[in-house]
């Protein structure tokens, strides 16, 4: 039999209907919108929001391994009394820890805390730097979650599921915006301490999302883009007739099958291409003033927190949706040093607040703070308890606690000065105003002009969104 006969022969109604909706449809949709970028060509083509949104775009600081939120933002005076007591039974009775059995003891924080700016916001000597910038923070210090390893936890977080495969939180809001620059990717991915995020690719992937939505990982040092620049012996004009080449008969898939990955594939070809000029320029930040990369604590081609907070604003400044950094090195269990909440958390805080001081202030001085939603976090908590593997040590540190921790928002409309929610007196759960992470995301899609119940996808039929069946809008963080 023909195999063109026999592919006509065996089409149901339902490739009928898909395929007017991709031809007339699409055609009629086209029309509508205008412009350049066709919505039909170009699937990162910019997008209203469903209803005006108060912020344009993201950038997310999240700190892998998560802080010791206890050391750093809130202060629990009765913990620091009680410091090297037994924990009380009813506080941990059925709980499992990382790494810690038994009845571990109660662990005080050794920093020091300071009232910051007109708001009085509490925060630990650990993050000076932010102490100047408190009336800008919307600081959440009742926030729980499912999860208490790592990579579910940070799954959790951005793809709202433990398990990997479902679209990260970037690729929701590229989903559901497109991007403001052509020449650029809607979604970037800057990773600093030279490790990958716990919960590998998924915690910027699209998951089940067309593939166009997925993070692009962008470095500060050697090549931005890997495989983006032309390999030897091939030139601009050679490789324009090959992409054109390639795009000729990608378009003669589309036609035939109808597979919107197809499409996918020729946007981002035609994009890799864009970005061999456009890429190079909005990363090197040796364009920056020198009082701009002291601010940061910058130095080019370094690979570091510090130029990635910088890069983040050079790139939402060129009208990238959003910006996903990933800092390296905040899992204080104790086990050396470099984890000790003392000494150790004041030199791995020196490395973060600084260049998140400076991007807040520099986003502000251009106009850009009150429209840029920003989200530092990290994938839980700490324990108000000793980490059992180093309880005997002169070393302290603190295990895994998803129950209750803390996380800041700015800008992007929310209320700046704003410390919502408390612990109890001991840290162990929230006292008052609990946010799920479920509802930190549906707070988050509401800021950017989403209703969290309607950015969907269809997916092996079902509706697929971020928060699954949950969450709500927590209204008392915004402005």
């Amino acid at each position: 039999m023909d195999p063109q006969f026999e592919k006509h022969l065996l089409a149901t109604r339902r490739h009928l209907l898909g395929g007017m909706a991709g031809g007339i449809g699409g055609i009629a949709l086209s029309e509508l919108l205008g412009g350049n970028r066709r919505a039909s060509a170009d699937p990162m083509a910019a997008k209203e929001p469903a209803f005006p949104a108060r912020a344009k775009r993201m950038i997310v600081i999240h700190l892998t391994g998560s802080p010791p939120h206890l050391d750093l933002y809130d202060h629990k005076p009765e913990l620091v009394k009680r410091s090297g007591e037994d924990c009380p039974a009813e506080a941990i009775a059925g709980k499992k820890f990382a790494f810690t059995s038994g009845t571990p003891k109660l662990l005080g924080t050794p920093r020091s805390w300071v009232r910051c700016g007109e708001s009085g916001m509490e925060l630990s000597d650990a993050i000076p730097n932010l102490h100047r910038v408190a009336d800008k923070l919307c600081l959440v210090k009742s926030m729980f979650t499912d999860q208490f390893n790592h990579a579910p936890a940070e799954l959790m977080v951005y793809t709202g599921s433990p398990r990997a495969g479902r679209p990260s939180l970037g690729s929701w809001a590229t989903y559901g915006l497109g991007s403001e620059n052509a020449n650029l990717p809607g979604f970037v991915v800057l990773i600093s301490s030279g490790v990958m995020p716990n919960g590998g690719t998924g915690s910027f992937g699209s998951g089940f999302l067309p593939s166009v939505y997925q993070g692009v990982q962008c470095r500060s040092k050697g090549d931005p883009v890997l495989y983006v620049s032309d390999p030897p012996g091939m030139d601009r004009t050679l490789r324009r007739k090959s992409l054109d080449a390639l795009r000729d008969l990608n378009e003669l898939q589309a036609k035939e099958f109808g597979n919107p990955e197809t499409l996918t594939r020729i946007a981002q070809y035609e994009l890799a291409y864009r970005m061999q000029d456009s890429v190079p320029e909005v990363m090197d930040i040796s364009r920056e003033p020198q009082r701009v990369l002291e601010a940061y604590g910058a130095k080019p081609g370094q690979s570091s927190l510090a130029n990635n907070c910088l890069l983040a604003r050079r790139l939402v400044e060129q009208g990238v949706r959003f910006v996903h950094l990933f800092d390296w090195g905040w899992d204080f269990h104790g086990t050396s040093p470099s984890e000790d909440i003392r000494d150790g958390l004041t030199q791995k805080g020196a490395t973060f607040d600084k260049p998140a001081a400076a991007l807040i202030e520099d986003l502000e001085q251009r106009g850009l703070l009150d429209d840029t939603l920003i989200l530092c976090t990290g994938e839980f908590g700490r324990t108000p308890f000793r980490e059992g593997r180093t309880a005997s040590s002169s070393v302290l540190g603190r295990d895994h606690y998803p129950d209750c921790y803390s996380v800041w928002m700015a800008g992007g409309g929310v209320k700046g000065g704003l410390s919502y929610g408390q612990s109890d007196e001991l840290g162990f759960k929230a006292a008052s105003d609990q946010v799920h992470i479920h509802d930190l995301q549906a707070t988050i899609l509401h800021l950017l002009g989403f209703d969290h119940t309607k950015l969907t996808y269809r997916f092996q039929g079902r509706d697929f969104r971020l928060t699954d069946v949950h969450g709500h809008v927590m209204k008392a963080l915004i402005s």
